[in-house]
């Protein structure tokens, strides 16, 4: 949030912030690189564990700062009039931002499609590797991984690029330098640092990295319960920019995707059974990505229609049914449902069929609720503020995912979930396995995410803050 409003304020060098987050990414990817391949050689400069954390910290931190800057952008790219210079109709301008986004999310979904896909091909023989052998297919990953910078940076390469080129075609047609720069560099509205905002945005930042590492018992939910109360100050303060009727629809909007995403997922200990006793490897895991992957992109194109038609909350009520019935598949994988159609369809329809078969009809439907909420936050942000107001609502939303973590932490710890641990040296069992309680876990996951969402869609929907977004 902090960067969200320093990118409002410094609009006009945002190619340099793209540059930047490449540089932390890049700085992030070689450290890992380096800690595989001269692991003794960098052990000798700092603490391996010292290099561990300077590289988790500059990931997230390079992502970020190249995030703010692309969610103001998708704001700026779509226009406000139409080609007559008339203000475009609401439901013209959902359908656009929620084409834009869409785009947005096609490229982001692409990266996962190419990343499972070198994940199978670099995983196909792992087993049979050595220890030393596996790392360093680790590090050509890593290697690889500087494509993603890369692709960043080319993206600011270019758009300088056709801006210049622009600039020929229309300097050949006569116009003049001063006229140019008005059509190819309009100067950005200027904005006055909002002192609440920055200093709030700052203090939670500061709060929750503070409070993350103390060590102080219950950190995560005082780092939950602090982050809201500030997330939800900024709020306040940036519905002021917005009349009363669209603040209160926008405060019901963003309750009911809190609750959407706030739903508690299985845990570890699902992946632990899958991999354990169904058998799945990494190179099955990194296939089912694949395919979740590959079939989302064609699941936003079919049901683009909808997300840009259809109000926010009924397709929080569709996909909410959607989760509730495609959890069954789960839990009867749990249950042995697979031995039986195994032994029905004489070994076609085992375990590995059934996951795909889940996998490739629930892999849209993820997508299908972010579109619509980031067109929502796209459509309602202030134009001075478009970066600072997609950043405070996106981390609204996005502390629903710690409001699931901390879900998911609750849930293990009523129904304990243990996957076996050995002692590396003698091959004695320290822990032992145990998987009686996940049928229960996944079925009461499974009733709240159903049923939580609905019912917060149908008490915001009978309030004042009902909304048609």
């Amino acid at each position: 949030m902090p960067l969200g409003h320093l990118v409002d304020l410094i609009w006009r060098r945002k190619a340099l912030l793209v540059w930047l987050g490449a540089g932390m990414i890049a700085a992030s990817v070689m450290i890992m690189y380096a800690l595989i391949t001269w692991r003794d050689w960098m052990a000798g400069i700092m603490a391996v564990e010292a290099w561990y954390v300077i590289s988790a910290l500059l990931a997230p931190a390079g992502y970020v700062v190249q995030d703010v800057v692309a969610d103001a952008m998708t704001v700026e790219a779509v226009p406000v009039v139409d080609e007559e210079g008339r203000p475009l109709s609401e439901e013209r301008a959902k359908v656009m931002h929620t084409t834009m986004q869409t785009l947005g999310r096609f490229a982001v979904i692409g990266g996962s499609v190419l990343v499972a896909a070198v994940n199978i091909f670099m995983f196909t023989g792992v087993e049979a590797l050595s220890q030393e052998q596996t790392a360093q297919v680790y590090a050509h990953i890593y290697l690889l991984a500087l494509w993603i910078p890369a692709i960043s940076v080319a993206g600011v390469v270019l758009h300088g690029l056709m801006l210049r080129a622009q600039a020929r075609r229309l300097a050949d047609g006569g116009h003049g330098d001063e006229r140019i720069r008005e059509l190819l560099y309009t100067a950005p509205e200027i904005v006055e640092p909002d002192w609440h905002i920055l200093v709030g945005a700052l203090a939670f930042a500061a709060f929750s990295i503070a409070i993350g590492v103390s060590g102080v018992p219950l950190n995560e939910e005082i780092v939950f319960a602090g982050s809201l109360g500030i997330i939800g100050y900024l709020i306040a303060r940036l519905l002021r920019e917005l009349d009363p009727a669209r603040a209160r629809s926008l405060i019901g909007t963003a309750v009911m995707i809190f609750v959407f995403r706030a739903v508690p997922l299985p845990g570890p200990g699902h992946t632990w059974f899958r991999i354990d006793v169904l058998g799945f490897d990494e190179q099955f895991l990194s296939v089912l990505s694949l395919i979740t992957s590959g079939l989302t992109l064609v699941g936003l194109l079919v049901l683009r229609p909808l997300m840009a038609h259809r109000p926010i909350w009924f397709i929080i009520v569709v996909l909410s049914i959607a989760a509730g019935i495609l959890s069954l598949p789960d839990i009867g994988l749990y249950y042995g449902i697979h031995e039986w159609t195994s032994r029905l369809t004489g070994g076609v329809v085992d375990a590995r069929f059934i996951a795909i078969l889940d996998t490739a009809v629930e892999s849209p439907l993820g997508q299908v609720a972010m579109v619509p909420m980031l067109a929502w936050i796209a459509r309602n942000a202030p134009a001075h503020l478009k970066a600072t107001f997609f950043a405070v609502m996106a981390s609204f939303t996005n502390l629903a995912l710690s409001a699931s973590q901390l879900g998911t932490k609750y849930i293990n710890e009523i129904f304990v979930i243990q996957r076996q641990v050995t002692d590396p040296e003698t091959g004695e069992v320290t822990t032992p396995q145990d998987y009686s309680e996940l049928g229960m876990l996944l079925i009461t996951v499974a009733l709240i995410a159903a049923f939580a969402p609905l019912i917060t869609v149908f008490v915001i929907q009978r309030s004042r803050f009902r909304t048609e977004e």
